[in-house]
């Protein structure tokens, strides 16, 4: 047995467990036994000198669970046969589970894709392959930025990552340790037995020449079936080629998995979609809380999912975390909103209907690489069943939009935003790709019972009356439980012992069974088998050889049971493209649906969206908060940012007044307008957007080594180096970080800077209120900046979030209006916060001092020769002030 314990481990992958089945138990050997019995904390024992542990078959899929979640691959040697007498059982191995390719539910998330993927790169470029086994899902990018490569890394959080294993720098650019440059004498990467940790799983280097041109493309050739690759849009992408071949070798050489429903590979560059970088995703809370633990509906995915599947679900986290570029696709999106508005009740109805439809995806992926049961059939009959209701819903929503659908706010519509009227709309679109498939589904309503089994070669599968034969040996089985049931009656009767009962055992069969107080009325017929706690079993010749026929009968009958799932499923497979067209069609019914359920609960307004660089919102809510808050209503605000008006919005005003909320909202409203869902406000006129820059918060990064100040000003670079005229971009208390004045002279520079050079639609909030010389007050003549007297930017205009005073307190009003402010209400808003009386009273005291002492910064914006001196001896003037203060009583903080 070691020996071939042995052969078939040198078989396997070497960073593979192999889970060895003995009997009732799966067994781990040598290195693995010890590896895999610290994660999973079972004991360690030795027989013969060889480590070895054990876990029980039937509650494997747990322990394998386990393994998975520590980043192993697992390999699963199952009992090809009975075992028997002085025979060694033969064994194979049936499944090679790792962290990006198992389908285990318990871990995976219903609203995430579980990806493999892939990077490499050919001289300049980067390429990213990806594939979701459970859906089929397998889509390849190319890039020649790396901060791109990570920022796709980041979005798709891949569970498994390869490369070619030599590739030391790449490898350092994916485990997030920055790009080195390659080093022809570097040694070859090593990632371990598990591989590297990066983002979100784990790295594993993987042999080089599967990421070769040639090798790829004969790997795809054959896997796809085709001559070329011109038609998956390869020409010429080298390094995307590399990435998708490299994938798919993995995936069916190296782990063994069948791929044939890997039917589609979508090409994508992230430059035809509005660009998220890895910094503002996290900023901006679109898919996990700031703060890990946080509520899932604090983010923006948890408050606009309002899909009824889990495939749409997957869905809307793709949309929000790479909204769209295209304003004809933008309004096509709208166009679909827009139709279910205008007919809640195919709403209410189509939605009901989807929800029996569940995960098509994965009951589809289950079913083609042989993991799937009779209860995926049984799914997929009731998603079928549900297609021509579905259909019948769609038919009068299909048709195409008139031009006039969108409200013009005045203005002329776009040039490219008038389709032809002939052309169907979106809806009409995705219900073509609806495919009923009656047969199918009369196939599957004939053979597949009501409520089947979770197991598959059991029995009880197939309905009565789809196979003759089956019904036969069904019907034999049955007449031998009857005769069971009537020998019982008759020879309790005879015997005279009340209690006999018919019994059965796996070990001999069947058993007539006594207990110890009637051991005396046995016939001496009977035959003595087993004794056991309450009495005697025994046997018959006559119980014996109808056991045979029973047992003969039942164990056919399951086989042909298995026999006719495997055609059902192979019919099923047949209509494979079919059925993954159909669920993609109703995963985007399905966000479009359910972005018309939140417009219609929460009253959204459809955006105009061109490209002329406006952004102007009237009456705009924060889409979370405005779902999440339960003691007070929101307060909405106006927005007008443009290339020639209002460029850089300045916002000053104290901590809690709403700044950061504020620009936040207006960030999460523009990207919503890219997916093409409506938006929390009155009206909005949203142009495009290349990209959204944030720079929200901070935090130390000990890994890297980096200080919070070193975080934001790495942060703020990137804005700076890399945001156009057509970025939005959002800026927090830049410069907080590090002493008053060096990071008011920072954010002076970065605010001069984006006016000057960059030219991108900014908010900038802040407390440094000498900014405010920079730009004007909206409401000063006008409105016009040239107006105002000594203003540096003329793009740049000053607002605050408003408070009332009163009392010596103050009420944050939540509304940002036009003009700057020089208060901060720090003191109160400390006092609010708890800190204590005399803290708060010296406080003041020192505030004082400080504000006689003021630094008059238009002695700067003179830019005269004189200024670094003056201020130089207003610090100092400050500074003998200060020491000059009485020295403050002790803080009693106990009294």
């Amino acid at each position: 047995m070691m020996a071939q314990y042995r052969r078939i481990k040198s078989e396997l992958p070497r960073d593979a467990l192999l889970l060895f089945r003995l009997g009732d138990f799966y067994e781990l050997f040598f290195e693995d036994a010890q590896q895999g019995a610290q994660i999973l904390n079972v004991s360690l024992t030795q027989r013969n000198g060889v480590p070895m542990c054990g876990i029980p078959y039937h509650a494997a899929n747990g322990y394998i669970g386990r393994l998975l979640k520590a980043g192993r691959k697992v390999a699963v040697c199952d009992q090809t046969e009975d075992a028997k007498p002085g025979k060694l059982v033969q064994r194979e191995v049936t499944a090679i589970l790792s962290p990006g390719t198992h389908f285990d539910d318990r871990l995976l998330s219903a609203d995430r894709n579980n990806f493999l993927a892939a990077a490499t790169r050919s001289g300049n470029s980067f390429a990213l392959a990806v594939v979701d086994l459970t859906t089929g899902d397998f889509r390849v990018t190319e890039t020649e930025e790396r901060k791109t490569l990570v920022a796709e890394l980041e979005r798709l959080r891949p569970a498994e990552l390869v490369f070619p294993a030599t590739d030391r720098s790449l490898h350092d650019l994916l485990a997030g340790r920055g790009e080195t440059a390659p080093d022809a004498d570097a040694p070859p990467a090593q990632t371990g037995p598990a591989g590297a940790l990066f983002t979100g799983g784990i790295l594993i280097g993987y042999d080089d020449w599967t990421f070769l041109p040639e090798t790829a493309v004969f790997t795809l050739r054959e896997h796809f079936k085709v001559a070329t690759l011109d038609g998956y849009g390869l020409r010429g992408r080298t390094a995307a080629t590399g990435a998708a071949g490299g994938v798919l070798h993995y995936l069916t050489h190296h782990l063994r998995r069948d791929a044939a429903h890997l039917t589609r590979l979508g090409f994508y560059r992230v430059a035809d979609f509005l660009v998220l970088d890895a910094t503002s995703v996290r900023n901006l809370e679109l898919l996990e809380p700031l703060h890990a633990g946080g509520p899932r509906n604090t983010t923006l995915f948890g408050a606009m999912n309002r899909t009824v599947t889990p495939m749409g679900a997957r869905r809307i986290r793709d949309w929000i975390t790479q909204p769209l570029s295209s304003t004809r696709a933008i309004r096509d999106r709208q166009d679909a909103v827009a139709a279910w508005l205008a007919d809640p009740a195919a709403l209410a109805a189509f939605r009901s209907r989807l929800q029996e439809v569940r995960d098509l995806e994965r009951t589809l992926g289950r079913l083609s690489l042989g993991s799937g049961n009779g209860r995926d059939l049984a799914g997929l009959r009731l998603a079928l069943a549900q297609l021509p209701g579905i259909r019948a819903v769609l038919a009068p929503l299909a048709g195409p939009v008139p031009p006039d659908a969108e409200p013009s706010l005045g203005e002329s519509l776009a040039p490219d935003a008038d389709p032809a009227a002939s052309e169907p709309g979106l809806i009409a679109r995705l219900a073509a790709s609806i495919h009923e498939l009656p047969a199918l589904a009369e196939l599957l309503g004939l053979a597949i019972v009501d409520e089947p089994p979770m197991a598959v070669k059991e029995g009880g599968l197939i309905r009565d009356g789809f196979s003759p034969e089956l019904d036969e040996l069904r019907m034999a089985a049955r007449g031998g439980k009857d005769w069971l049931a009537k020998l019982q009656q008759d020879e309790s009767a005879r015997s005279g012992i009340p209690n006999l009962k018919i019994g059965f055992n796996s070990v001999f069969g069947y058993y007539l069974e006594v207990t110890r107080t009637h051991l005396a009325k046995v016939p001496p017929e009977y035959i003595r088998k087993q004794t056991v706690a309450s009495g005697e079993r025994f046997i018959t010749p006559e119980l014996k050889s109808m056991e045979q026929k029973i047992l003969g009968a039942e164990e056919r009958g399951s086989k042909l049971e298995y026999d006719l799932f495997l055609k059902v499923r192979e019919e099923v497979l047949g209509e494979l493209r079919s059925i993954q067209e159909t669920a993609s069609a109703l995963a985007q019914l399905d966000v479009l649906a359910g972005f018309a359920e939140i417009a219609r609960m929460h009253g959204h307004a459809r955006p105009v969206v061109r490209d002329e660089g406006v952004l102007d919102l009237r009456d705009a809510r924060h889409p979370v908060l405005e779902q999440v808050l339960v003691d007070e209503r929101f307060v909405p605000n106006d927005t007008t940012l443009s290339p020639d008006g209002c460029q850089i919005m300045l916002i000053t005003g104290p901590n809690m007044a709403g700044k950061s909320t504020y620009i936040r909202q207006v960030a999460l409203v523009a990207l919503l307008a890219h997916t093409g869902a409506f938006v929390p406000a009155t009206s909005a006129r949203v142009d495009l957007v290349d990209r959204i820059f944030t720079r929200i918060g901070a935090s130390d990064d000990l890994a890297r080594g980096q200080s919070t100040f070193m975080v934001e000003m790495s942060e703020t670079a990137n804005i700076l180096n890399n945001a156009t005229r057509r970025s939005l971009v959002i800026l927090d208390e830049i410069g907080r970080g590090t002493s008053t004045f060096d990071g008011l002279s920072l954010a002076w520079s970065i605010v001069e800077h984006l006016h000057h050079q960059v030219g991108a639609k900014t908010l900038f909030a802040t407390h440094y209120h000498e900014l405010t010389e920079l730009g004007s007050n909206p409401e000063a003549a006008g409105g016009s900046a040239d107006a105002a007297s000594g203003v540096r930017l003329p793009r740049v205009r000053n607002h605050h979030v408003a408070v009332r005073e009163w009392n010596d307190q103050i009420i944050f009003l939540r509304k940002v209006v036009p003009g700057g402010t020089d208060k901060s209400y720090g003191i109160q808003v400390a006092r609010l916060a708890g800190v204590p009386r005399p803290v708060i009273e010296r406080s003041k005291e020192i505030l004082r001092i400080l504000e006689e002492a003021e630094l008059n910064l238009h002695q700067v914006v003179g830019s005269g020769t004189a200024a670094p001196a003056k201020r130089a001896n207003r610090r100092r003037s400050e500074r003998e002030r200060l020491l000059q203060l009485a020295p403050a009583p002790q803080l009693d903080l106990f009294s």
